[in-house]
């Protein structure tokens, strides 16, 4: 067995913090927050009702998610990417120019802490104290080796400009060389050995010497001859315990021969490496300076320290019309609330990332040319991807967290009610299953089925089904077995709308398999004709379950014929990744959002995008919804009004009555409670498309069910930051 279950059905269950059951009309975007436990009915006026429909909403806010912390960054400036590593091992691409979208996912393993990252030309490595180097097959999302350095845990790596070698920090006080040839890696030799663990490592550009930072002191190789050139002892600092070693956590290497360091006792320090002494010192923190960016030209240092702020340093004339030039504090960043573990300087801002878990984009503005929404402030706290499925016909909720899963009923509320009328819970939600992981990996991708008597997941390296069994009040699994053997492990998974059949996607194909009460039956294989090798990251099922659509990270969205398992077209490649698609019940037509936050409408039938689609790319969408900073994460389709298509990202529910004009730039975009209060005859004129409802905050997955009711799973950032560990405690004036 892969995993083992609890089942809570057996005795009712209190009803968990952070469930209410209400009813909304998104036509009443401030609408109240009922208290806990109840059920509200709000109602628009008559022509948002009938405009905007009235949901249901189970509210749900005990998907105890908590991301893990970030540990590395590594920024490639050819390809505009930046790789994240976090506590857990897992690491994340994001691609800075498609509104940092994340592109990427590979999943971590357990007792698999990275400590450091590093690019060379389009190879992604890391390493960490498990003492290995691994290397990312970034196409498969998956790790290609590891490697043994044999040197202990490893503290840092980094690979030279020429992207021939890399170089590693070991704990038994050497710096490994190897050197990078087809496919792999190979060691090359040791440095010479110090006494201390190599803390932080920066080669010159020009690859011929390498700056090591360690306890107490900075240490200048030669790479050529493997010996040391300078010593440089660092301070410990005025006031300190002299037993108290200064460690010194992150070294660059400029090309003009400047090193620069930030240590333990709060100071950002200046090297000259021709005589091995400091030119200048900058105390900016009474904590640790945990991690240093330079800019691509060299003019801008950005440092992260333990007490949440990134300080940036520029290169600039004193005097002005004068060469001579020093390295000048400039800015104060306050964008974290812990250790900020990680920085990087990149093209036009700093990217920061630490022990609060969100990845920051901060634009540097004497940078930007042109302001854009791409240019925007940016605080990622969640995954693009969904981690929350739901069963439609049968009210089931399936949490996915790195080493479990979890499948929660439904509670259900009490009554019909009037508007405006609070209904009490009548029925808890309940815990049915909770089915843990055997072995290291990590969840990379769930699904439970429509029907709710399937559940599947994969990680990088399986894949496994389960029947679900629900009789009087009592839940048990069956794992299927011998599974085909295409099934090894997916990077998406999705169920038909029937819930007949699992569609698995791999690298660049999609494998349909049978599902009945004997078990799973291959039926085939779904490839594109031509296109990308990039691995597919999501997959929309037709309710007729005639058609199947796939999109992957190279942009592509692939279509299928599930009735010949044939490549019916490809739609027109589009310059941002696809976050979320859906095959309309009625039309068949493919509506997808991109991370630019512009929308597309195919019909597939036709191979050609429809007529409203083209009406939208001819005039343009508001800037308001244009200048959204997440994603959205789910299409979906009311049945009972076709013309309504609901879409969602972090902070909004949003409903596109395609039937309504769009509205122009000059238009009011939030404008429910502006109709509300005008005379019926002027709503019509004043009416637009976009109804948003901003009821809800952080927001991890809307799903719109069989019974019409909307299941709104939440995941609040304050509940979020009690459960990390206190920050540093500081000083507050007058305190």
């Amino acid at each position: 067995e892969a995993c083992s279950t609890t089942e809570d059905g057996d005795e009712p269950l209190l009803c968990p913090t952070g469930y209410e059951c209400h009813i909304i009309s998104p036509g009443n975007p401030s609408a109240g927050i009922p208290n806990r436990g109840q059920c509200i009915k709000q109602r628009g006026n008559s022509e948002l009702k009938s405009a905007m429909g009235e949901f249901k909403v189970h509210r749900v806010r005990f998907f105890d998610y908590i991301p893990s912390g970030i540990r590395a960054l590594a920024f490639n400036q050819d390809t505009e990417r930046i790789a994240v590593a976090r506590m857990d091992g897992s690491v994340e691409i994001f691609h800075c120019p498609d509104r940092c979208f994340q592109e990427k996912i590979i999943p971590g393993r357990e007792q698999c802490g990275i400590e450091g990252l590093s690019w060379v030309g389009g190879r992604l490595f890391s390493a960490g104290l498990n003492g290995e180097i691994t290397e990312y097959d970034l196409t498969n999302q998956k790790v290609k080796y590891t490697l043994d350095a044999y040197g202990g845990p490893i503290w840092a790596i980094t690979g030279n400009q020429q992207g021939t070698h890399l170089a590693v920090g070991c704990e038994d006080g050497t710096v490994k060389l190897f050197e990078l040839i087809e496919d792999t890696i190979q060691f090359e030799r040791n440095l010479d050995r110090q006494k201390s663990r190599i803390i932080s490592l920066s080669w010159h550009p020009s690859g011929s010497k390498i700056a090591a930072g360690m306890m107490d002191a900075i240490q200048i190789f030669n790479i050529e001859t493997g010996h040391s050139i300078h010593r440089m002892l660092v301070d410990r600092g005025v006031g300190t315990s002299r037993s108290r070693e200064c460690v010194v956590w992150s070294v660059v290497y400029l090309s003009n021969g400047t090193i620069i360091s930030g240590d333990s006792v709060g100071m950002i320090k200046i090297w000259d490496d021709q005589t091995g002494t400091l030119i200048k010192s900058h105390f900016i923190t009474k904590s640790d300076v945990l991690a240093l960016s330079v800019s691509r030209d060299e003019d801008s240092i950005v440092a992260g320290t333990s007490e949440g702020t990134v300080v940036q340093f520029q290169f600039i004339a004193m005097v002005l019309g004068k060469d001579d030039k020093e390295w000048v504090r400039t800015r104060t960043f306050k964008n974290h609330t812990h250790d900020i573990r990680a920085v990087a300087e990149i093209t036009t801002a700093v990217v920061s990332g630490g022990m609060d878990t969100h990845l920051v984009v901060k634009p540097l503005l004497d940078k930007i040319e042109v302001k854009s929404a791409a240019s925007a402030f940016r605080k990622i706290c969640f995954p693009h991807r969904r981690l929350v499925s739901c069963a439609k016909k049968s009210g089931l909720m399936l949490f996915q967290y790195t080493g479990h899963l979890e499948l929660w009923k439904l509670g259900e509320s009490e009554g019909q009610g009037m508007p405006g009328s609070s209904l009490l819970i009548k029925k808890n939600p309940e815990k049915l299953l909770h089915l843990k992981l055997k072995g290291e990996d990590h969840i990379r991708c769930s699904a439970v089925s429509p029907c709710g008597e399937w559940i599947v997941y994969s990680t990088a390296s399986s894949l496994r089904l389960y029947q679900l069994h629900c009789a009087n009040n009592n839940v048990s699994i069956t794992k299927i077995s011998n599974l085909p053997k295409v099934l090894s492990s997916a990077n998406q998974l999705c169920f038909s709308s029937d819930s007949s059949h699992l569609f698995s996607a791999s690298t660049q194909s999609v494998h349909l398999v049978s599902l009945s009460q004997d078990g799973c039956k291959f039926v085939g294989t779904l490839k594109p004709k031509s296109g990308s090798h990039q691995a597919i990251h999501l997959l929309a099922a037709s309710e007729d379950g005639k058609w199947l659509a796939s999109a992957n990270s190279d942009h592509e969205v692939h279509i299928y014929n599930l009735q010949t398992l044939k490549a019916h077209c490809t739609v027109p490649v589009y310059s941002s990744a696809v976050t979320a698609m859906g095959i309309h019940p009625t039309t068949n037509c493919l509506f997808m959002m991109h991370a630019d936050q512009q929308m597309f409408e195919y019909s597939i039938e036709l191979k050609q995008y429809t007529d409203w689609s083209r009406t939208v790319q001819r005039k343009g969408l508001h800037s308001l919804w244009l200048n959204r900073d997440t994603p959205c994460l789910n299409v979906m389709f009311n049945p009972q009004n076709p013309s309504h298509v609901i879409l969602h990202d972090a902070y909004m529910l949003c409903i596109i009555d395609q039937s309504l004009p769009l509205p122009d730039d000059k238009a009011l975009f939030y404008n429910q409670l502006t109709l509300k209060s005008l005379p019926e005859k002027q709503r019509k004129s004043q009416s637009h498309a976009f109804k948003v409802c901003k009821t809800f905050k952080d927001i991890l997955c809307v799903e719109l069910m069989s019974d019409q009711s909307l299941v709104v799973v939440e995941r609040p950032l304050e509940d979020l930051a009690t459960q990390l560990p206190a920050p540093i405690k500081q000083k507050k004036f007058a305190t």
